[in-house]
């Protein structure tokens, strides 16, 4: 890992969404004083999207990680023969393939410790379909390559940090999902993830309920009764500080989100409306519990604005910044462990 300066590493998302340019507009305003970004893609995508910005970055075209130049804009090329063909807003096999390639490429210099954080533009999901990625999203496809099985979906804006017990399944197969097992083991990760990339000694996690007004005594549902109290018992005479189950709607609506260094949800609209209300498009997706540090914007390819130089980069830029800082706070933990 890096000493000198934190290596940050950008896969390039699908270059036909708005990734190129939001990550072009993050990299004008970051300082490079004690960071070095390195841009996961290709050259010609980047000059592409340059001229269609009012933002001006330089970069460093290098084909090797031996020509680093520390403290300015890098971009690796990584594409390999593809010679990429950009259509702003429309999605192809080309696209999703070398989107894949960079976060290869993200996850390798990560796990040799050549870099200290990947940050991820967005992927379209079915165009890494098409291209021969069957994978779900990026967050399945990082742990399966750092064989890494404890991992969990963090969305993180400042001292906002929502986890979901369940993710991507249907609503009507939610219940199933609210078992002890499944919730103890979401509840260690984000403990954990609080405390070693965080720097919060004694976290506080609220937990949600899974029914309307948590149940409200076992008459609008059992799961509060019969799982989810008793596994915040066991968890709290485990080490774990948790509380609940809350109210999701009272907890949000009276603010109680405030008191909490983090919130495990029961599912994904749960937890993700609430969040991207409050965070005003600036929230960042983080993956807690891989060996490697990966933050995200929480947005996706927004193909119908790529290419028109209309792209918020807020979230992006907050993405970056929380990897500085979560690399900078487990370089910390190691050098005092």
């Amino acid at each position: 890992m890096s000493t000198i300066n934190q290596r940050i590493v950008i896969s390039s998302g699908d270059f036909n969404g708005i990734g190129p340019e939001v990550i072009l507009k993050t990299l004008a305003i970051q300082p490079r004083d004690s960071v070095t970004p390195i841009i996961l893609g290709n050259a010609d995508v980047f000059d592409f999207y340059s001229k269609r910005i009012t933002e001006e970055v330089k970069y460093h075209q290098i084909h090797s990680i031996d020509n680093i130049k520390e403290g300015h804009v890098n971009i690796l090329e990584c594409y390999g023969d593809e010679s990429p063909d950009v259509n702003p807003g429309i999605f192809t096999k080309q696209s999703g393939k070398c989107a894949m390639l960079a976060v290869e490429k993200g996850i390798e210099l990560c796990k040799s410790n050549f870099a200290d954080a990947l940050v991820t533009a967005p992927i379209s999901k079915e165009a890494v379909n098409i291209a021969g990625y069957q994978i779900p999203g990026h967050t399945e496809f990082l742990a399966e390559h750092t064989n890494c099985t404890d991992f969990m979906m963090m969305l993180v804006n400042n001292g906002l940090r929502v986890g979901l017990t369940s993710v991507h399944v249907p609503l009507a197969s939610v219940a199933d999902e609210i078992t002890e097992q499944n919730i103890l083991h979401h509840l260690s990760i984000m403990d954990r993830s609080l405390k070693n990339d965080f720097n919060i000694e004694h976290p506080n996690i609220a937990v949600l309920g899974l029914n309307p007004h948590a149940g409200d005594g076992g008459i609008i549902g059992n799961e509060e009764i019969e799982i989810i109290s008793p596994t915040i018992e066991k968890a709290y005479e485990g080490g774990i500080n948790a509380s609940g189950p809350h109210p999701a709607d009272g907890f949000f609506g009276n603010r109680k989100y405030k008191e909490y260094d983090g919130i495990l949800a029961m599912y994904h609209d749960q937890g993700l409306i609430p969040f991207k209300t409050l965070s005003f498009g600036a929230g960042v997706n983080f993956t807690a519990g891989l060996p490697i540090i990966r933050t995200s914007p929480d947005h996706g390819t927004a193909f119908d604005i790529a290419g028109a130089g209309k792209a918020n980069s807020s979230s992006f830029t907050q993405a970056f910044e929380l990897a500085v800082t979560l690399a900078k706070n487990r370089q910390n933990e190691v050098i005092h462990s």
